[in-house]
Formats: structure tokens, C-alpha cells, sequence
């Protein structure tokens, strides 16, 4: 109960003080207002009798009657501060801001090769004729936290030099026999390294077209093949021999070997299915021929619709007869160009 009574005149004694406020507030207003009239403040004796009455009842009187308090004019202080800084560090004429176009071409440049650093960046800009400063480079080039991981295409693109493919297939001839082609493809190129033609498969035969593939020291570095029949001990021999480490396929996936059977789907389609092989000399020579033709003529999506031997762009001219605007025809000679290789 006590507490409560407390809580009670706390409450009243703050609407007093908040009303005492206000009516000094207003009576400061109201002398403004009158001496604006004589242009001069003129206290009477009423007013000066209201204030002797507001000192006894309301002990903080004074601050209604100060006009700037310390805290405003530290205030004050600080946004001067501010405007002055702000004045002096205003743009003025000197060395010429970098154009939009550069410093998003470093941005690109850093964030395509993520190990370059700002003076191989730097490099590269000079030798395009854009004239900057390093350190222009090292402020806008993107900041990587730690050098992230290649992916796997990278990863097989920079190892398929090293890499080459084998596989058989067969070929029925005329009198149904069943010839056996060897095929041993590269993956930097899809070029077709060797090839070879058996009616009888062996380990020691199939070793010997390896060392034929291979006969320097050029050997690859790894091998990719299936787990046929035809490569016997004797070939992991040879292979081990010539420090090629071979990755075999999983039983009954040849969509692990995807290249070298791409090959003999070209093959197959393009060449075997339109023609009847009559003996071991025919296929071999047939082959021949199609290998020529694919290395040197037939374009890949894969070597950006180049040949394996990068083929030269040949410039042709060909007459066509082309409508005249006028309504006759007349013979014009047409280019047709491409950029090189």
C-alpha cells in the first residue's frame, strides 16, 4: 500500500512539473509576443510575481529559461566539423578517375584467372595499349580467398595429351568370317594413332601393335581399355615395360571408353555400312582410306569443328546467277570467305 502511494505522488509530482513547464513556456511566448509591439522587452510586475511564485513551487525553473544548452553546442561543434572535412575533401583537379570499361575489364580478367596477380594483370593491359598503374590494378581486381578447384574437364583437358584409348571391333566379311580391327585413339585430338586387322586376336599380337603404335619414346602415360580377352598378360607386360599405367573399364560399360567408341560409330556408320568387306587386305585398305579422310577432312564439335590435323580454311570463288534488282538476271561472282584457323 505504501508503495502504491509513492507511485501515486511520483506521478502527480511529474504532470505538476510538466504543467509547470508549459505555463513557463507559454508566459515566455506571451512576452515575446508584447514586445514585439514596442520593440522592447518590458517585464511587469505580474510577471516578475508568477516567476518568484514558479521558483517556490518548481525547483527546476532555470531550465526553461536557457535558450542553447552545452549539449547543442557540442553538437553544433561536431556538424561544423563535418562541413569544414567535407569542404576540404572536395573534388578537385587531378590525376583522371580510371573509365568504367578498365576497371571492369579487370574485374573479368581477375576473376577469369584467379591466380593472375596484379602485375601479370598489369601486363596483359599494357600489351593492349590500356596504360595504368599497378597499384590502379590491385584496387580493382577482385580478391579470392584461396585458389578454388579446378573442375574435372579441366582436369581431363590437361591430361588428355597423355592419355589414349583402345578397343576392338569386328567386321563380318562376304563369306561371314569375322575379322577383328585394333583401334588406338588419342583424346588431345580424337586423332587415330594406329590401327590393325587380325582374324585371330592374341595377347602377343595385340602387345606387338602397341610397341608398333609406340615404337620411340613417346609412349603415353596412361591407357584406358576394357576388360577383353585379347589383352592378356602379355600385353600388361609390354604396357608396364613402356611405364604406361593402364585404367581398365568396369565389366559391361563401354560408356567408360565414350571416345574410342564414338570412333567406331563414325566408322561404322559412315564407311562399314555401306560396303560388304570381301578379305583381311580389303578391310585393311578401307580403313586406310576412312582414317585419312578423318584426320585430315571431317570436322569435330569437340576441336571447335576442326579437323584432328588442324585442316587450312580454303578461299573459294563460285559464279551464281543472282537476281537483278531491275528484274533480269545477270552473272556475279560470289565470295565465300572464312576466318583462319
Amino acid at each position: 500500500m505504501l508503495t502504491l502511494l509513492f507511485s501515486l505522488r511520483d506521478c502527480f509530482r511529474a504532470r505538476a512539473v510538466l504543467q509547470a513547464e508549459i505555463l513557463a513556456l507559454r508566459h515566455q511566448l506571451l512576452v515575446l509576443q508584447r514586445s514585439n509591439r514596442g520593440h522592447k522587452l518590458r517585464l511587469r510586475f505580474a510577471d516578475r510575481v508568477l516567476w518568484v511564485w514558479l521558483s517556490r513551487l518548481w525547483n527546476g525553473w532555470r531550465s526553461a529559461l536557457l535558450l542553447v544548452k552545452p549539449e547543442t553546442v557540442i553538437a553544433w561543434h561536431r556538424q561544423g566539423f563535418r562541413l569544414y572535412w567535407r569542404w576540404k575533401s572536395r573534388r578537385c583537379k587531378g590525376r583522371p578517375t580510371v573509365a568504367p570499361e578498365v576497371s571492369n575489364l579487370i574485374r573479368k580478367m581477375s576473376l577469369a584467372n584467379p591466380r593472375w596477380g596484379a602485375p601479370r594483370i598489369h601486363g596483359e593491359l599494357l600489351k593492349l595499349g590500356i596504360q595504368v598503374s599497378q597499384a590502379t590494378v590491385a584496387k580493382y581486381m577482385v580478391r579470392h580467398g584461396k585458389p578454388p578447384s579446378q573442375t574435372w574437364r579441366s582436369f581431363l583437358n590437361n591430361h588428355a595429351k597423355d592419355l589414349v584409348a583402345v578397343d576392338f571391333f569386328v567386321v563380318p566379311t562376304i563369306t561371314f568370317q569375322l575379322l577383328f580391327a585394333f583401334v588406338i585413339l588419342g583424346h588431345d585430338r580424337r586423332r587415330p594413332i594406329h590401327f590393325a586387322v587380325t582374324s585371330n586376336p592374341t595377347s602377343e599380337w595385340t602387345a606387338r601393335q602397341l610397341l608398333e603404335a609406340f615404337p620411340w619414346d613417346n609412349a603415353p602415360r596412361y591407357l584406358l581399355r576394357d576388360r577383353d580377352g585379347a589383352f592378356g598378360e602379355k600385353f600388361c607386360e609390354t604396357s608396364k615395360s613402356m611405364s604406361i599405367h593402364e585404367v581398365l573399364t568396369a565389366p559391361q560399360s563401354p560408356w567408360q571408353n565414350s571416345y574410342v567408341e564414338r570412333l567406331i560409330g563414325s566408322i561404322r556408320r559412315e564407311c562399314l555400312d555401306h560396303v560388304i568387306v570381301f578379305h583381311e587386305a580389303g578391310l585393311r585398305r578401307i580403313l586406310k582410306d576412312y582414317f585419312e579422310y578423318y584426320e585430315k577432312c571431317r570436322t569435330h564439335l569437340s576441336l571447335e569443328k576442326d579437323a584432328p590435323v588442324s585442316r587450312p580454311v580454303e578461299l573459294t570463288f563460285t559464279r551464281a546467277k543472282l537476281p537483278d534488282p531491275r528484274g533480269s538476271l545477270q552473272n556475279r561472282p560470289m565470295r565465300v570467305t572464312s576466318k583462319p584457323a
